[in-house]
């Protein structure tokens, strides 16, 4: 092994630590970073206690929810701007998708009952009724309208990144150009049902096929990506580029690749999607939709309107 390569991997070793507490969002100050939105408010700001029961969006409800006043959340928490623990030590989560979470039991009057899951287990404990609802920056596909409605509240998708020193890779508009490649993703997203999907276009262009490593937690993904033990990142766009915003990190966006909805989860024909369109909706009108995504520094991702399980972006 060459002196500089000695170095570089030393270096990346000693900054492990720091990595995956970055990822994990141990420190409150990562949430506030800028993305492709621009600086963010601070990240601490309230913006949701503020707000009042809404009648007409809690008349959606069906009625033993609303004398229950209570609904059983499953919740994916682990990576910066979506849900993440700023403080290890409360394991109080922080993030948009929790913002978003609080504002619309606001409106209607409910108390969250939140359980932090494993993303890939949220989706199929719908189904059983563990969960009324499943938050994890969860992306609307054509697959996952089979078996799981959605209420839409921001927009966000697939994207790709790689180690800041890595200048081989660029930009990936199709899948062919990570022939050879390993690609580090989390286990059971969008991104992992792409990648293996689209195998074929390596062995049919008649090149090494792209091997997929899924991860079960983001620090660990980062980590690989860190340690080279994977040469391309597939995540969230909105995730890949607060990452690339940290310096520590040593991590350079590449590209989106697929823009897609991002909403609540529920069971299939559930009864609840009614009254939280209603709710999102309320927010967009109000106001504090904008002042949510401006605290992440998300304004890019804003949606005009929250539907209720719309078709797959093409």
């Amino acid at each position: 092994m060459r002196t500089t390569t000695a170095r570089r991997l030393l270096a990346a070793t000693a900054l492990l630590p720091v990595l995956a507490l970055a990822a994990c969002g141990s420190d409150p100050k990562i949430a506030g970073a800028a993305g492709a939105s621009g600086p963010a408010a601070t990240a601490t700001e309230d913006v949701v206690s503020g707000l009042g029961r809404s009648e007409a969006a809690a008349a959606l409800l069906p009625e033993e929810v609303r004398k229950s006043g209570v609904l059983k959340f499953g919740s994916s928490v682990g990576a910066p701007p979506s849900a993440f623990y700023a403080d290890q030590a409360s394991k109080k989560a922080v993030g948009v998708d929790i913002d978003f979470t609080d504002a619309v039991a606001k409106l209607l009057g409910l108390t969250v009952q939140r359980e932090d899951a494993a993303f890939e287990t949220i989706l199929p404990a719908l189904g059983s009724g563990k969960y009324d609802v499943g938050t994890g920056n969860f992306g609307v596909t054509t697959a996952r309208l089979k078996t799981v409605d959605f209420v839409t509240y921001i927009d966000d998708g697939q994207g790709f990144a790689v180690r800041k020193d890595n200048t081989a890779v660029q930009p990936v508009t199709d899948l062919a150009q990570l022939c050879g490649l390993t690609i580090g993703t989390g286990a059971g997203t969008t991104f992992e049902t792409t990648l293996n999907s689209k195998r074929a276009v390596c062995t049919d262009a008649g090149k090494k096929p792209y091997e997929v490593k899924a991860f079960s937690e983001g620090g660990a993904l980062l980590t690989g990506l860190q340690q080279g033990r994977v040469d391309v990142e597939m995540s969230t766009i909105n995730g890949l580029r607060h990452q690339a915003s940290q310096e520590a990190a040593g991590v350079r966006f590449l590209n989106e690749f697929h823009r897609l909805d991002v909403g609540f989860a529920f069971k299939k024909g559930s009864p609840l999607t009614p009254a939280f369109q209603a709710a999102v909706n309320q927010l967009i009108k109000d106001g504090t939709y904008e002042r949510i995504l401006r605290k992440w520094g998300l304004t890019d991702s804003a949606i005009k309107e929250s539907q209720i399980s719309p078709p797959e972006h093409p």
